[in-house]
């Protein structure tokens, strides 16, 4: 029996090649922090499969939302925390392969690793299966056009909503830059800074780049006068 079988079960798929689902499951920091050894090559495929999916699901089924709504929805739901809530509906951390020190510090429940590992999940259901597959898992986890349509669905990507608050102002520009990290390599804490035009508008931390950048961006929104939650 494969020692992933159980995570067949759960995500009901059965792959006809396991070394995709392997590699998927295989964190950096098991491979010796090789990329051609990690998850990270197939999670920037599973990102793109991902972003297709659900841009083509949206469009299909919400054709009375103009172009900006179907970005925040579609951010709400590719955005790290919801990827991460989907990986635990699906004991994902349970799976992934992780070298001692991750291991050690609660790597199984990092938010970022998770996220990615669902990312490179899906990129290897995509290899193994085609897209049809691969959408079809997807689809398990967006929320219901209801659920979509009610607003009942929480917009997490505040960077992607910051970046449509400053485009009403075209001449106007935002960079992110991470200004200071703290903590052993397997354990950082990043805080990161927004510009706006060269101007520091908000900082955030977070336990990855991505996290602090969100942090960042959502005490900028929070500055402008919009609401955050």
């Amino acid at each position: 029996m494969s020692e992933f079988s159980q995570l067949e079960k759960e995500i009901g798929y059965t792959f006809k090649d396991r070394s995709y689902l392997r590699g998927a499951m295989t964190h950096s920091s098991y491979s010796g922090g090789k990329n051609n050894g990690s998850n990270e090559r197939l999670e920037f495929l599973g990102d793109s499969v991902l972003q297709i999916t659900v841009s083509l699901y949206l469009f299909t089924n919400m054709n009375t939302v103009p172009e900006g709504g179907l970005t925040k929805l579609r951010a709400s739901i590719v955005c790290e925390n919801s990827l991460y809530s989907f990986a635990k509906r699906i004991s994902l951390g349970d799976y992934i392969l992780l070298g001692k020190g991750e291991e050690m510090t609660g790597g199984r429940d990092r938010r970022s690793i998770l996220a990615d590992a669902f990312e490179a999940l899906i990129a290897a259901i995509f290899l193994d299966g085609g897209m049809d597959e691969a959408q079809k898992f997807i689809l398990k986890f967006v929320p219901s056009i209801e659920a979509l349509k009610s607003g009942k669905v929480k917009l997490g990507d505040y960077k992607t909503i910051l970046q449509e608050i400053i485009q009403q102002n075209p001449e106007e520009r935002i960079s992110y830059q991470v200004i200071e990290e703290e903590g052993e390599s397997h354990q950082k804490l990043f805080t990161a800074e927004v510009m706006l035009n060269g101007q520091s508008i908000g900082t955030g931390s977070g336990q990855s780049k991505k996290e602090a950048e969100q942090a960042a961006a959502k005490e900028a929104i929070g500055l402008m006068g919009y609401e955050t939650d």
